[in-house]
């Protein structure tokens, strides 16, 4: 009887010892996972917001990639060269040559306008294009992208 106490009591013991989690430490572990997910939220926020900015010089480098093989084949001191316009007197020569540009920050709409300036330096006879890309229902217009480029028979 007293060895069966023992074992009972031993028992016991042993169950107190195998508690399980308290409230508080329930708690701690809550609070942990909470700053652990607000940090990866916030730093996915920023991949996209990068990735969306990296989509916009894409479609500007696209735009002066069309605006060089236009130029190539029509030679041109200056000018404007369109792909999206809301005037009517632009032609529209860079359509031919790119399928489409969807603006990645105004939720992958059409570009309001979507153009190249193209000017010749005089003095070493580079090509300069100024790419101007404004989305829908803004009213300004954001210059993303200007490049040099020598376009000389040699170089052709």
């Amino acid at each position: 009887m007293l060895e069966r106490l023992k074992e009972i009591w031993l028992d016991a013991k042993q169950m107190r010892d195998e508690r399980g989690l308290t409230l508080i430490e329930l708690l701690v572990v809550v609070v942990i996972l909470g700053i652990i997910a607000a940090i990866a939220v916030v730093a996915i926020g920023g991949l996209i917001e990068n990735s969306r900015k990296d989509a916009q010089v894409a479609n500007a480098k696209q735009l002066v990639s069309a605006a060089k093989l236009y130029v190539s084949s029509n030679p041109i001191e200056s000018g404007k060269l369109s792909y999206e316009s809301t005037e009517t007197n632009d032609k529209k020569v860079l359509e031919k040559y790119i399928d489409s540009l969807k603006d990645p920050m105004n939720s992958d709409a059409e570009y309001k306008e979507a153009y190249v300036n193209v000017s010749k330096d005089p003095d070493t006879g580079k090509y300069i294009y100024k790419v101007t890309m404004e989305k829908k229902g803004s009213g300004t217009a954001k210059v993303y992208f200007n490049d040099t480029v020598s376009l000389n028979k040699d170089s052709l």
